[in-house]
């Protein structure tokens, strides 16, 4: 029986609406969440993703700024204004849209931001925050992928976890809220000589490598629950993920589709962290 399909649209829907509802009942008390997106350069895929936030925000309410500069815009004027926004009271998320572009130090950039409205997670505080089991904002992919899980009713109690892939706004990220909800996590990636042996005994695996085909059917536990954060494109053009999406489908128990699945939920998180640092913030 192939696997039931994790809708990430029809869950981010359900999160969106109460993120709506909350952020009316701010904004009737004065206090509208607000959200700066700051592109810096003309990198078409990042000007979707902005562009998507954007609208994301002003269909939950949320108060929105848009800052877009040349690619020739020097750090010191991109730290000038993340500072300025750090001390505006109507905005209470910055994001900085990466990748910068290349004169720009990302890690530079990411720490200007203020800790309480680092809606991103990437900051060295709001790793550290998660790494010690801290409350603080978190890395809205990992976030999303947790809801994803979550909406399948398994709990993670006990169960055997797999991440593949090991970048600090996924990999590690994700495998520090697994265990967090009590999962026995093995982390692999490019070094981890045979994969399936790691895989084929796992419970929950989450592929987030940007690599075709990274998990296969001969690979995956039936019944398991696959995540799959992976965007690619097959030799059609179409979009896809890390995983053989059709045949790993006849043997998970659950799997999130790409497109549908994680992409929805990560500017859904996204929401969920702005609306937390407002509350936070105005508390």
């Amino acid at each position: 029986m192939p696997a039931q399909l994790i809708d990430g649209v029809a869950l981010s829907g359900l999160i969106r609406g109460d993120v709506a509802t909350r952020a009316a009942a701010l904004t009737a008390q004065g206090r509208k969440p607000g959200l700066a997106v700051i592109l810096v350069g003309e990198d078409p895929a990042s000007a979707v993703y902005v562009r998507n936030k954007v609208k994301a925000c002003e269909a939950c309410g949320f108060h929105s700024v848009l800052e877009r500069y040349e690619a020739t815009l020097d750090q010191a004027t991109l730290l000038a204004r993340i500072a300025a926004l750090n001390a505006d009271p109507a905005i209470h998320g910055i994001l900085v849209q990466m990748p910068v572009p290349r004169h720009i130090d990302p890690h530079k950039v990411i720490e200007a931001i203020s800790t309480a409205k680092d809606v991103d997670g990437f900051s060295v505080h709001s790793a550290g925050a998660l790494m010690t089991g801290l409350p603080g904002l978190r890395p809205a992919t990992p976030y999303g992928c947790m809801k994803l899980i979550e909406s399948t009713g398994l709990s993670l109690k006990g169960k055997h976890a797999v991440v593949i892939g090991r970048s600090n706004t996924v990999g590690k990220p994700m495998a520090l809220l697994l265990l967090q909800a009590h999962a026995t996590v093995t982390v692999c990636h490019s070094g981890t000589p045979d994969l399936g042996a790691h895989t084929r005994h796992a419970d929950v695996v989450v592929v987030a490598v940007g690599r075709r085909n990274t998990l296969t059917a001969d690979m995956v536990k039936p019944g398991a629950v696959v995540i799959d954060v992976g965007m690619n494109r097959n030799d059609e053009g179409k979009l896809c993920g890390d995983v053989d999406f059709a045949g790993v489908r006849e043997v998970a128990g659950f799997i999130t589709p790409v497109p549908g699945g994680v992409g929805p939920m990560t500017i859904t998180m996204l929401l969920v962290n702005t609306l937390q640092a407002a509350e936070a913030l105005n508390a």
